[in-house]
């Protein structure tokens, strides 16, 4: 992407207290013991307390990400919130947690682009401080415990509640920042995840409204067109940056569960020592997984000048895609 670099100039990462092993689900359902370790990867999530909403989450990445960033409140000129869990259908989330934040100059909008929600509002927060040379801020959160049912094994063991922030700023005369996108969607898997009855498609007449829970349908379907999605878009976002896989050095998938992670980067060539990953003890909260795992890692992956990092994501729509971020 041509223009003004950007940078990541402030990191942030927030789970909730309260842990739940796949090992107390597992004897909830009466499933064998390693069952959901031995599917998914998982053996720890995060469930918020019920007085947590997700602008509490978010607020607490954000403010990490903030405080790391050093840049006073007036120089963010936005805020985007990824999530599929907002505090109340509306208003959107977003203007509550810049205005919780301190952020006086900043526009607010929310994105609800699912598991591929950060992705999005990384792209796009990376055009608007090209062209404005003002600095952003990206926030996902997610609380998904509230969403499934506790009682379905496919749903129950996978999702989580999390938050992470960036923000993003300008870096002149450098060549830092997104340099290489592919964003993707496949609306014929439209209802392969969904949340029925939560949104203006009614049921058929005499049809009473579902519990606003979390369905998947056809898990083998889901893992097939993630894995093709992720991959693709991110041989294609390479490519557009000049690169190749063994050009990465961090590559982060969402964290939707081990095998696809894994999966996907074997189609991509990249190998477990380039791979970021907080599945096994955080589980999957969505578009938040990007961000808190960036976060997360990043003492211990110690990011540094001229780094290429490499996120990629598909979730319910079917929406995903990748972008190529050189540090």
């Amino acid at each position: 992407m041509k223009g003004p670099g950007t940078r990541i100039a402030g990191f942030g990462h927030h789970a909730p207290a309260h842990r739940v092993t796949s090992a107390q689900i597992e004897q909830r359902l009466g499933l064998a013991e390693g069952w959901i370790g031995g599917r998914t990867g998982i053996h720890a999530r995060r469930v918020a307390a019920p007085h947590e909403a997700v602008s509490d989450l978010a607020a607490a990445a954000a403010e990490m990400a903030l405080c790391d960033a050093g840049l006073p409140r007036e120089a963010i000129g936005l805020t985007l919130l990824a999530t599929s869990t907002p505090d109340h259908l509306l208003p959107p989330t977003a203007p509550l947690l810049a205005h919780r934040l301190g952020l006086p100059a900043s526009g607010a909008v929310d994105l609800t682009g699912a598991c591929a929600g950060f992705l999005y509002a990384l792209v796009l927060a990376d055009g608007f401080v090209r062209t404005t040379g003002r600095a952003a801020l990206i926030a996902a959160a997610n609380i998904l415990s509230r969403r499934v049912d506790p009682h379905d094994a496919g749903t129950a063991a996978l999702f989580a509640d999390a938050a992470g922030a960036v923000v993003l700023a300008p870096a002149p005369g450098t060549a830092s920042g997104v340099v290489g996108s592919c964003l993707a969607s496949d609306g014929s898997a439209y209802d392969l995840i969904q949340i029925p009855d939560s949104g203006s498609r009614l049921p058929p007449p005499g049809q009473p409204p579902a519990p606003a829970r979390m369905v998947m349908r056809e898990g083998r379907a889901v893992f097939a067109k993630a894995v093709a999605m992720m991959a693709a878009s991110g041989r294609t976002a390479l490519a557009e940056a000049g690169l190749e896989p063994a050009d990465v050095t961090h590559f982060l998938p969402h964290q939707a569960n081990g095998r696809i992670i894994t999966a996907v980067a074997e189609r991509l060539g990249i190998g477990a020592e380039r791979t970021l990953s907080t599945v096994a003890d955080f589980g999957n909260s969505s578009a938040a997984t990007l961000p808190f795992t960036l976060s997360a890692c990043r003492a211990a992956r110690r990011y540094g000048p001229g780094d290429i990092l490499l996120f990629t994501a598909a979730g319910a729509g079917l929406t995903g895609g990748a972008a190529v971020f050189r540090f």
